[in-house]
């Protein structure tokens, strides 16, 4: 979890993640995955780069409620986008 509260698309996560992390890393072996809030290509780019992955649920149910039939392809174009941001 990235931020308390609801899920949902956030311009800003603030809470302190990275010593987070590294807390559950210390403390076990299993991967730690940060989600609540993640939906910017500079946003996913950090926040894998300090834990084992990410989730993103709400930005990509906008995209399907927006586009409602064309989803398809702009849910592929917004995880493309992810994606490619995650491996630079």
């Amino acid at each position: 979890m990235s931020s308390m509260g609801v899920t949902g698309v956030r311009s800003e996560i603030t809470t302190d993640l990275k010593s987070i992390v590294k807390l559950v890393k210390d403390t076990t072996t299993t991967p730690a995955a940060i989600g609540f809030g993640i939906n910017t290509p500079e946003q996913a780019q950090y926040f894998s780069s300090i834990s084992d992955g990410i989730i993103i649920g709400s930005a990509i149910v906008k995209i399907i409620a927006k586009y409602g039939e064309n989803a398809p392809e702009e849910v592929y174009k917004y995880t493309k986008m992810i994606k490619e941001a995650i491996r630079n």
